[in-house]
């Protein structure tokens, strides 16, 4: 399997009860390297940009209101298969669902409020990464 990697964001529920350790560590036990990292303050426009994919859905200004209501931690992550590596880490998006030692099974308060985001393909991910962080500030 080829080394690559994908986006995360610990989102705000989780950032707010201090979970960031907590997460990172569930990361690096899968094999993962954080090799980008920022706490940042997430603005209007990059979260409805971020989740334009969603700009029709009802729940649309109900998300990017959340997203935008704490800090959130973006990192890059690198390691072999890292996009289904950490999709299996995160765990089902409704919590009730996800299996166990999963991220969202151990701090997902809801479905809405399920603690982190991870690419769901390597397009996706080169784009998603290329929107916070630049080039210079990833270190593998």
């Amino acid at each position: 399997m080829a080394i690559e990697r994908t986006f995360s964001i610990i989102k705000p529920d989780a950032t707010a009860r201090n979970l960031t350790g907590a997460v990172n560590a569930i990361i690096e036990k899968a094999g993962l390297r954080i090799v980008a990292q920022k706490r940042i303050r997430m603005s209007r426009e990059q979260a409805e940009t971020f989740y334009a994919v969603h700009k029709a859905r009802p729940f649309f200004g109900e998300l990017v209101d959340f997203m935008i209501s704490a800090p959130v931690v973006v990192q890059v992550l690198e390691g072999e298969g890292a996009i289904a590596k950490y999709r299996d880490v995160m765990g089902a998006t409704d919590p009730s669902k996800a299996a166990d030692g999963t991220i969202r099974k151990q701090h997902a308060k809801s479905i809405g409020e399920n603690s982190v985001h991870g690419s769901d393909a390597a397009e996706t991910a080169a784009i998603e990464i290329a929107q916070f962080f630049s080039g210079n500030e990833i270190v593998g």
